[in-house]
């Protein structure tokens, strides 16, 4: 252990001490971090700079629930010989963000000018979650293909070409086993697809500089928080009352026994 905070011992610490991220509540206000801004902080930018980016010309997103997918399992954990039919749909969800565009066709529209009828299939990639008759849990992977047929704004042809781009998602509601000689499951899916015409350019912008990466901050369960924020000693009856000559109206406070500074002298009544 005291090998270990030799080797960190030129990390800088963020506030108080500790090791924090951009995000933390401890690396508030810090200048150097992502994070909103007003318009006072436009005066601390320091400079132009050119930046090589994947600019978005255009996009569109589309989220759709198609019932009664046929998908066909490949790659299953193990063989067909140990699974006991009939199998039992689990859960499945796509396994990349990125899908895959095929058979991309790009019709410029006479009517609207920069406009173009964009078609494609998004090929979703997914793993499968099934059971068999026994318990026993496998999984496979398959394909999801959407058509999609949008309209898009498409720049004119560069020397840099544009590309089109889809971001995918996809989570079954529910599935059902079809028997057979091969691993087929009907899935009810909610699909989530964003198409996007981009470019990698050069882009001007303003900028306030290189961020300041701070340390991590350290995972801790602080399971004795708790503890370690309570008194060292237990309190007093003035510590819970207060310390006022006029009595307090406090759950656990007797109004006739208030505490009282200095002595306290009482005289009795005589009668004349």
């Amino acid at each position: 252990m005291a090998n270990e905070r030799r080797e960190f011992s030129h990390i800088p610490l963020g506030k108080g001490g500790l090791l924090m991220s951009f995000y933390s509540y401890k690396n508030e206000g810090n200048p150097r971090c992502p994070g909103r801004i007003g318009f006072d902080g436009l005066k601390n930018i320091l400079e132009k700079v050119c930046v090589q980016v994947n600019k978005v010309y255009d996009s569109c997103l589309q989220q759709e629930t198609i019932n009664d997918v046929r998908i066909v399992l490949k790659e299953v954990c193990k063989s067909h010989k140990n699974f006991m039919p009939p199998l039992t749909f689990v859960s499945c969800r796509s396994t990349s963000v990125k899908g895959k565009l095929v058979g991309t066709r790009i019709d410029r529209l006479q009517d609207r000018p920069n406009f173009a009828r964009v078609r494609t299939k998004v090929e979703i990639p997914i793993e499968v979650v099934f059971e068999d008759c026994e318990g026993r849990q496998g999984t496979g992977t398959a394909v999801i293909t959407v058509p999609k047929d949008v309209v898009l704004y498409v720049p004119d042809e560069s020397v840099i070409p544009f590309q089109l781009e889809s971001i995918v998602n996809a989570i079954c509601v529910s599935g059902r086993f079809i028997p057979g000689d091969t691993f087929r499951f009907d899935v009810d899916v909610c699909l989530t697809i964003i198409l996007k015409i981009i470019a990698k350019v050069e882009l001007l912008i303003p900028a306030f500089g290189f961020c300041e990466i701070p340390p991590c901050e350290e995972f801790s369960e602080s399971v004795c928080d708790d503890i370690f924020n309570l008194p060292l000693f237990p309190p007093q009856l003035e510590d819970v009352c207060g310390d006022r000559n006029e009595p307090r109206n406090e759950p656990g406070c007797d109004p006739g026994c208030a505490p009282k500074r200095g002595l306290s002298i009482q005289k009795e009544d005589t009668k004349e």
